[in-house]
Parts: structure tokens; sequence; C-alpha cells
């Protein structure tokens, strides 16, 4: 399959257990397989870091604790190689994750204002921005527990000032309000993909 240019970006942003996997793959097979390439920007970070230390690519990549040992080192990584060039795990998961065949583009995890800016700067037009909450009562039932040196790095509060959301989703478990919101972004990215 040739190479494209997307023709809409959705970037999801949230906090820890907040849902962001859920929601993401909610919409990914809403919009459709076959035009659709959800990306993780984490991918990149995660597959470099399992790769260096032998680790086990797959469990760093679902939602087990297995990942939780290994966060506060893969975030520093992260931190270090973003210093260096903000755009590297952008780039990297458009690779890993085949995304320039595709229209749409869901990022599942940006974290960082830098992470908005990039995409924002190469596809000005056709990004939006979302921003999935959960209270923390519905993430702790998620196996959320305040983690010092994570849940207060920029990892995880990065873009707690950001104000310019296209869509905020509260995904505390009523599925109406989720399912309105992701009818929007749909919605949205039908009319784009005309």
């Amino acid at each position: 399959m040739s190479t494209m240019s997307p023709k809409c970006i959705l970037i999801f942003s949230g906090k820890r257990k907040c849902g962001k996997d859920f929601v993401t793959d909610l919409l990914f097979q809403r919009v459709g397989l076959e035009n659709c390439a959800l990306l993780k920007l984490s991918g990149p970070i995660k597959k470099k870091w399992a790769e260096a230390n032998n680790l086990d690519f797959a469990k760093l990549m679902d939602s087990s604790e297995y990942k939780e040992i290994y966060r506060a080192e893969m975030n520093k990584y992260g931190e270090e190689m973003r210093n260096k060039d903000y755009g590297y795990f952008c780039r990297a998961s458009i690779e890993m994750y085949e995304a320039e065949k595709k229209a749409v583009w869901i990022i599942s995890d940006a974290r960082r204002k830098t992470d908005l800016k990039w995409f924002k700067e190469r596809y000005d037009g056709i990004v939006k921005t979302i921003r999935v909450q959960a209270n923390d009562e519905v993430r702790k039932s998620r196996g959320w527990t305040y983690t010092s040196g994570v849940d207060d790095a920029e990892t995880e509060c990065g873009l707690d000032t950001e104000e310019t959301w296209d869509w905020v989703i509260q995904n505390d478990g009523s599925g109406t309000q989720l399912d309105d919101k992701l009818n929007e972004i749909i919605q949205w990215t039908q009319e784009n993909l005309k």
C-alpha cells in the first residue's frame, strides 16, 4: 500500500487508569480498521527499553503491573530522548505503526505540550485534541495507586494545564456521555474523510 497524508489526527491525553486505551480502542473499532492507525507514542520508548534490557515488550505495552515496575526508568529514558529532539517519538510511532498508510491517526497517549506542538506544527488544521478524565476513585478501582516520582512527573502532569481541548471525555463508567462524545468525534472524522 502506498503512503498518504493523514486527513485527520485525533490526539488523546489523560492520567494513568483514566481509560485512554479503552476509549481509543473503541473509537478505532468504530472508525474502521481499514482507514485508521492507532499510534501509541510510548510504543517506541517501550520497544527500545525492552530490547536494551531484555524485557517483554508485549507486557510493557499492556495495562499490567509489569510495566509499572519499569515505568520510572522508561520515563527517564524518554525524557532524555525528548530533550534532544522533542519529535523523536512522534516520528518513531508513525513509522512503527505504519500510520502513513492510513487516513485517520488516533494517538492514544500524548503526555506533553511538545507532543501536541509537534503534530500541530506539521498537520495544522487536521488535528483535534481530546482529554480523557476519570475521578480518582474510579481510577483506583481500575488499579491506580499514587506513585511518587511517576504521578507527579511531567509524563503524568505535562498536560494538566492545557485548556484548549477540542473534546473532554469524562470516563467514569457512564456509557451515554462516552458514546455522545465518540459520536461527535466520529462525525468530525467522517466529514474530513470526504
